[in-house]
C-alpha cells in the first residue's frame, strides 16, 4: 500500500504543529523521520491511522483519502510499535494475539520466534500462559517490546508505524529488538521514527522535521553531504557514542 500526504497542515487549536506537509510513501519502502524534539514526529504518524484528522491537506492510502474510510477497515491495514508498549495483564499469548484474537497456538509461537521473543517466553513460569502484569510490569523494556513486535508480525498489516520503538532500551536489548524489527519490516510499507538515527540511515529516504516544516528530504548519504540538520545530529550522536566507549572506567 502506498502512503501520499498532500499540502498537510495540522494544528491543535490554535497552535499551529505541521504546515505543508508533502510526502510520498511507495509500497514497501521505508521512510524514517527524524529533527529536533517538538517538530512535530509524533503528530505527523498520528495522523495516519487517524488519531487526528489534518487541518488541511490530505492523507489517502491507495488512493483513497482516510476521511473516506471506516477507522476500523483504516487501521486494520495498519501496525503501530512504539516507545511505550500497550500490554494487559494477560497471557503472553492473549497480548500477542492481541491484533488477532483467532489465532492458533502455532501462529502465535511463530510470531514470537520470528520476533526473538519466543527464547524468553518459555522460561517464564507458565511460558505463553504466563500472565504479565498491568503493561507488563513483570517484564523487562526490550520483553516488552518484542512481544509488541510479535503481535504486528502475526497481525501481518501492510502499513507499519514505529515510534522510537528501541529508544529507551539498553545495548543487548536494542540489538534483539532491532533484529526483531527487521523482520517485522520486510516487504512492508514503513514510517519510522527515530531519535537514535543509526536505526534509519538504510531506510529509503528520511525527512528531516523542524518547527513542523520539511527542513530537508533526502537518503543518509544525501544528507550527510549537505552538511545541515541531519548531519549535525548524526554528528553529536556519533561524537557522544564515541566518547562513551572510550571514557576512562572508574
Amino acid at each position: 500500500m502506498n502512503i501520499i500526504i498532500e499540502n498537510l497542515s495540522f494544528a491543535y487549536g490554535n497552535k499551529p504543529v505541521l504546515d505543508h506537509i508533502h510526502l510520498s510513501v511507495e509500497t514497501g519502502e521505508t521512510v524514517g523521520i527524524s529533527g529536533i524534539s517538538g517538530g512535530g514526529k509524533s503528530t505527523l504518524c498520528n495522523l495516519i491511522p487517524r488519531f487526528y484528522d489534518p487541518t488541511a491537506g490530505s492523507v489517502s492510502i491507495d488512493g483513497h483519502d482516510l476521511r473516506t474510510l471506516s477507522t476500523r477497515s483504516l487501521r486494520a491495514q495498519i501496525g503501530i510499535v512504539t516507545q511505550e508498549t500497550i500490554l494487559f495483564n494477560t497471557s503472553v499469548a492473549r497480548n500477542i494475539a492481541y491484533g488477532k484474537p483467532d489465532a492458533t497456538a502455532s501462529e502465535i509461537e511463530d510470531a514470537a520466534r520470528r520476533a526473538n521473543a519466543h527464547r524468553f517466553i518459555v522460561e517464564l513460569e507458565q511460558g505463553y500462559d504466563t500472565v504479565i502484569g498491568e503493561r507488563g510490569s513483570r517484564l523487562s523494556g526490550g520483553q516488552c517490546q518484542r512481544l509488541a513486535i510479535a503481535r504486528a508480525i502475526l497481525k501481518n498489516p501492510p502499513i507499519l508505524i514505529l515510534d522510537e520503538a528501541t529508544s529507551s532500551l539498553d545495548s543487548e536489548s536494542e540489538y534483539l529488538v532491532q533484529k526483531a524489527l527487521d523482520e517485522l519490516m520486510a516487504d512492508r510499507t514503513v514510517i519510522a521514527i527515530a531519535h537514535r538515527l543509526s536505526t534509519i540511515q538504510h531506510a529509503d529516504t528520511i525527512v528531516v522535521l523542524v518547527h513542523g516544516r520539511m527542513q530537508e528530504v533526502g537518503t543518509h548519504e544525501e544528507l550527510i553531504a549537505c552538511n545541515g540538520v541531519y548531519e549535525r545530529l548524526y554528528r553529536m550522536q556519533f561524537q557522544k557514542q564515541a566518547w562513551t566507549i572510550d571514557e576512562p572506567r572508574p
